[in-house]
Formats: structure tokens, C-alpha cells, sequence
């Protein structure tokens, strides 16, 4: 970056190609492996004992099923690509002034700290409450996707019974 920025002026776009273009790879490998994890499940065997094409296997039951921890790890990612983003902003190696970023804010802000702090404090306070936002989405949709957390919140969720009192057996819980 610190080779292309003094080649180029760097413009948002050219900010969001670089980083676009180097931090796929980590989405991609976790796509290779939830694609090879399904690909020897039942549901995708009893699809190829149907007769049903690679693609439809592919489209139709891999790319659903994969699609959970992709989505998860796509916001995750998006909160460090707005640190990253505001980090070489702050260097003076992403997006250049006149065009705002909490970078730029607070690399400007911070030669002025002492006289008022608000110029630096308030750009990074929305940085980090959007960066925490995000996280909050990722984790968010991890518990809602997930099956395997489901159960464990309608478990979670369930009244308990009275110690000693008598009750049914169901999933495992004594009511």
C-alpha cells in the first residue's frame, strides 16, 4: 500500500479495490471449507443417488448450507476493513483530504487535542462504536443462523421445574 500510495494519489476507490482485492482470500478459504465439510453429508449424498446434476448439488444444498458461516465471517471482516481503512487514512496512506474520513478526522483532530479534544475524540468514538456495531451484526447473525445455537436457546429459554418436583423427560430436560 505504502508503494502504490506514493505511485498513485489514492481515491476511495482505488482504497476500496486494494483492500476488496486483499482481503478475500480468508472468506474464500473458509468457503472451500464448508463446501468440502458438506460435500460428504447425507442430504448431498441421497442428491447424487437422485441423479441430481454437480451444479444443482452445488446451488441447491452446498452454497444454502455454506452460506451461514460465509455471511458471519463477511461481517466480521467488514468491521476490520473500516479499521483498516481509518488506520491508512490516519498515515496519510488512504483516502487524502479533502474527503472525509475518521482517519483523516482524527489525524487532524489530534494536533489540537489539548486545546479541543472534540476535534479527535468524537471521530474516533463513531469509529469504534461502528466497528463494535458490526461486530454486534456478525455475532448477531452467527446465533440467529446457526441450528446448533438454536437448541441451545430454546433450552436456555425454557422455565425450570421446581427441585423434586416430578415432571416428563423431553430433549433431555426433566420438567
Amino acid at each position: 500500500m505504502i508503494f502504490l500510495a506514493a505511485l498513485f494519489r489514492p481515491t476511495g476507490a482505488f482504497v476500496v479495490i486494494f483492500l476488496g482485492c486483499t482481503s478475500w482470500m480468508g472468506v474464500s478459504r473458509l468457503a472451500r471449507a464448508e463446501i468440502l465439510s458438506l460435500r460428504e453429508r447425507d442430504f448431498v449424498l441421497a442428491a447424487r443417488a437422485t441423479g441430481q446434476h454437480p451444479f444443482a448439488i452445488l446451488w441447491h444444498h452446498l452454497l444454502p448450507n455454506a452460506l451461514t458461516p460465509i455471511l458471519v465471517q463477511a461481517t466480521l471482516l467488514l468491521g476490520d476493513l473500516i479499521l483498516l481503512e481509518s488506520a491508512l487514512s490516519f498515515l496519510g496512506l488512504g483516502i487524502g483530504p479533502p474527503t472525509p474520513s475518521w482517519g483523516n478526522m482524527i489525524s487532524e483532530g489530534r494536533d489540537a487535542l489539548a486545546t479541543s479534544w472534540w476535534v479527535a475524540t468524537f471521530p474516533g468514538a463513531a469509529l469504534a462504536l461502528t466497528v463494535i456495531a458490526v461486530n454486534l451484526l456478525g455475532e448477531g447473525l452467527r446465533d440467529a443462523l446457526d441450528p446448533r445455537s438454536r437448541g441451545q436457546r430454546a433450552r436456555a429459554a425454557r422455565p425450570s421445574a421446581p427441585a423434586g418436583s416430578e415432571g416428563e423427560w423431553t430433549d433431555g430436560v426433566r420438567w
